[in-house]
């Protein structure tokens, strides 16, 4: 069974910058793979996706800020987070979806998780 594993978390002040690493084993990625985060006290909400052709797409609130991109040799998908705020704040979790809608603004289409990292932007 596919397993995911993030890491790239940690504390970082405001304005900085982390790279979010998710990889995959037991399958190659064949579909879609998206960023979810869940704060404290908040519902999950999606991030950013992209597809298996590289098409990506990304929420509002980290539009120009986050960048996803894959790794195809290293099943491997990243997000570059740059100009981080407090509001980002969370525990950040990569998921692969088998099915053909990609779309983060719904997790329960997401089949396979991972456990989620930790990303504190505070000063």
């Amino acid at each position: 069974q596919l397993q995911l594993v993030e890491s790239g978390g940690g504390l970082v002040q405001p304005g900085g910058s982390l790279r979010l690493s998710c990889a995959a084993s037991g399958l190659t990625l064949d579909y879609c793979v998206g960023w979810f985060r869940q704060a404290p006290g908040k519902e999950r909400e999606g991030v950013s996706y992209i597809t298996t052709g590289g098409t990506t797409n990304y929420a509002d609130s980290v539009k120009g800020r986050f960048t996803i991109f894959r790794d195809n040799a290293k099943s491997s998908v990243y997000l570059q987070m740059n100009s981080l705020k407090p509001e980002d704040t969370a525990v950040y979790f990569c998921a692969v979806t088998l099915s053909p809608f990609c779309s983060t603004a719904v997790p329960s289409n997401y089949d396979y998780w991972g456990q989620g990292t930790q990303v504190t932007v505070s000063s």
